[in-house]
């Protein structure tokens, strides 16, 4: 019979932790994402009517973004394609934003994604935990499966 490969992946737009949890020790990865983080500073640098002000390129930051995660969701999916199946966690978006880029772009890995959750930071062994859990059917309360 052949051992399945359940991989738990908990990201955000600063790093992912690749967790495998078929092993006795738990094998964790983890993966730098090259986001860079865009400080919009707002209004002008005077209070006075006609000073100079900022002209903010929203849409210039908001699509090197969508760029920069595109790489780091490729490098992702890179590591996870062997998986047989795979849950995704982490706080905020980044985690939807993987789930819908596997659903667009990778299928194959997209079809194996049996939860995502919203969890915040954790330790390295919370991480672990939550991860054999989850495949031994004792961390699946609260889960939404797509």
């Amino acid at each position: 019979m052949k051992n399945l490969k359940n991989i738990g992946i908990w990201l955000d737009k600063e790093k992912a932790f690749i967790i495998d949890a078929n092993d006795a020790d738990t094998n964790m990865k983890t993966i730098q994402s090259n986001v860079e983080t865009f400080r919009i500073s707002g209004g002008s640098g005077t209070r006075f009517k006609g000073g100079p002000q900022d002209v903010v390129q929203d849409s210039r930051y908001l699509e090197r973004e969508k760029n920069q995660l595109k790489v780091y969701f490729k490098e992702i999916a890179s590591e996870i394609k062997e998986a047989d199946s795979i849950i995704i966690f982490g706080p905020a978006q980044t985690k939807d934003k993987l789930r819908k880029e596997l659903q667009d772009n990778y299928k194959e890995i997209s079809a194996k994604v049996r939860a995502l959750k919203t969890v915040d930071s954790m330790t390295d062994n919370q991480l672990k935990a939550l991860v054999r859990d989850f495949f031994n059917d004792k961390g699946n309360k609260n889960i939404y499966f797509p």
